[in-house]
């Protein structure tokens, strides 16, 4: 079965694999291959393209990769390998984009609320880096800051959540089945109510250590791709 998966979906599922495998016995892969905001001391350049391939856990992994079989196959058989790679990590870019744009935006917030207690953010951030072990948050706002700037940004969430907003714009009328809901939806509907529910928590800070703000990026950029290749599939075919 597995082979009759196409090349592209089947082999960024045994990437995913491999890589969720190897830093199982090579934990300091989680830190080199995961994404950190672009500001902070951790930030590899590599990160924004490693990270689509790190996950924090077992259920994370074997969700993202059921998705991505789900839907993936489809979209690849129809816009073809070049296409689809190409909707695959520019929606994974732009989940990173967003979520670390609103980063930035709170962490400016963060830093004059700092200020109004006549707590110097730099030094702050300076002292957790020199000394991690003795250097600990004083109140709320010292907290965010620091999981702002050494929090680690893991998975394929955004790049999957892009495939899925294309096969909703290429495919508007299938239906699929969620879970908790016994009926079938449109693809048309359910996409967008999961991406309102992202954006309130990605916005209110409910949401539970998931980065729903890159689900809303990669979302974005795949329907944008959508849209634009929707027009001329078959000449690119």
């Amino acid at each position: 079965m597995f082979n009759n998966i196409p090349p592209i979906t089947r082999n960024i599922i045994i990437i995913n694999v491999i890589v969720f495998i190897a830093a199982y016995f090579i934990p300091q892969l989680n830190y080199f291959l995961s994404a950190y905001y672009p500001f902070s001391p951790d930030f590899k350049s590599w990160q924004v393209i490693t990270h689509m391939f790190m996950h924090g856990s077992l259920i994370h992994i074997l969700f993202n990769m059921l998705t991505l079989y789900s839907f993936g196959p489809i979209l690849e058989y129809r816009l073809g390998d070049k296409k689809y790679l190409i909707l695959y990590f520019l929606s994974g870019l732009g989940a990173f984009f967003l979520y670390n744009l609103w980063n930035f935006i709170e962490v400016q917030k963060l830093v004059s609320e700092l200020q109004a207690m006549n707590i110097d953010a730099k030094d702050f951030l300076n002292s957790l880096i020199n000394n991690p072990d003795t250097t600990m948050p004083r109140n709320k706002t010292e907290a965010n800051l620091a999981g702002i700037y050494f929090g680690r940004m893991v998975g394929a969430s955004g790049a999957i959540f892009g495939v899925i907003a294309a096969f909703a714009t290429l495919y508007p009328e299938a239906k699929i089945g969620i879970m908790f809901i016994p009926v079938p939806m449109k693809v048309k509907y359910v996409v967008p109510i999961l991406i309102v529910i992202s954006i309130y928590l990605g916005i209110s800070g409910n949401g539970g250590g998931i980065a729903h703000l890159a689900h809303v990026g990669g979302a974005l950029v795949g329907w944008i791709l959508a849209r634009i290749w929707r027009k001329h599939l078959y000449r690119f075919n």
